[in-house]
């Protein structure tokens, strides 16, 4: 099993979440975060644009088994990509193990995709 961790502009939640949806991917957490990075954005405040070194972003967090890893990738860069710097960034990491808190099932069998 996997956790995936994508880091997305929050303009492009929207199209991530139907990605996701459509490879029956329908369970997963998410955060409002901030950061620094090398993009800066403009915002504009009564006709006047500040630049800042804070970008707001969303953090997608998924758990998925080893063979749905590339898939839930795939569709979350096809859907989060504009070609500019600062589209985010994925993060993939091992998982141990899961339980199902109301069964006491563990295991991959907990997870949703088959």
């Amino acid at each position: 099993m996997k956790k995936i961790e994508a880091i997305i502009r929050l303009t492009r939640y929207e199209e991530v979440r139907k990605a996701l949806a459509e490879q029956e991917i329908t369970f997963f957490s998410y955060w409002d975060v901030r950061g620094v990075g090398t993009a800066v954005e403009g915002h504009l405040y009564r006709g006047t644009v500040y630049d800042t070194s804070i970008i707001e972003r969303r953090l997608i967090s998924i758990v998925v088994r080893d063979q749905n890893v590339e898939r839930t990738i795939e569709a979350i860069t096809k859907a989060a990509r504009t070609g500019d710097i600062g589209d985010g960034r994925i993060f993939i990491s091992d998982v141990e193990e899961t339980y199902k808190i109301r069964t006491g099932e563990s295991g991959p069998e907990t997870l949703y995709l088959k």
